[in-house]
């Protein structure tokens, strides 16, 4: 299995505000979807919950056309559609039995569970978002460029649907 991360963040690693994405930015939005769809993605219980409200009215609907997995320490915590996982050791258990070897699983936040796997993934995809946000509550750990190598830079300019100019890059473990 091949672990990434994936994650937009501003120029002091801040990647959030009460639960929330700092930024509005298309291009953003369409990088995520085309990286991650026919994935697996894993993400904590609060970061599911922002995702909006499910059809029958709860915080946190799936992602589509990707599996998703959610880890939270709330035992009790269940919705339809996707599968929940109690603590790094029963994800790592989980994929023993359910994923290849060549495939690609993507951990997509928030703040705490990038903290988690930042150490263990082969491969981040970091939306570099040309702002600060001196207000912002939650963010990305600081990369290691000892550990890390950037591979790939692609480059967006601001535009009339992105207020800020972006740095697609994706980085791989020295």
């Amino acid at each position: 299995m091949i672990l990434s991360i994936i994650s937009a963040i501003g120029r002091n690693n801040e990647i959030g505000k009460a639960n929330t994405l700092l930024w509005d930015l298309p291009a953003d939005m369409k990088h995520f979807k085309e990286t991650t769809s026919g994935h697996t993605v894993v993400m904590g219980q609060r970061t599911f919950e922002s995702l909006g409200k499910s059809s029958t009215g709860e915080l946190g609907k799936p992602l589509p056309k990707r599996r998703n997995i959610i880890i939270t320490l709330d035992k009790s915590f269940r919705r339809e559609g996707i599968e929940i996982v109690n603590s790094v050791e029963e994800l790592e258990e989980l994929f023993k039995n359910t994923t290849s070897k060549d495939e690609e699983v993507f951990i997509i936040g928030g703040g705490q569970i990038y903290k988690l796997f930042i150490d263990k993934a082969d491969k981040l995809y970091i939306t570099h978002v040309d702002i600060s946000y001196p207000d912002a509550d939650t963010f990305f750990p600081v990369i290691d460029m000892t550990k890390w190598k950037k591979t790939k830079i692609e480059n967006h300019l601001k535009d009339d649907e992105n207020v800020y100019n972006l740095e697609f890059a994706e980085y791989t473990r020295e």
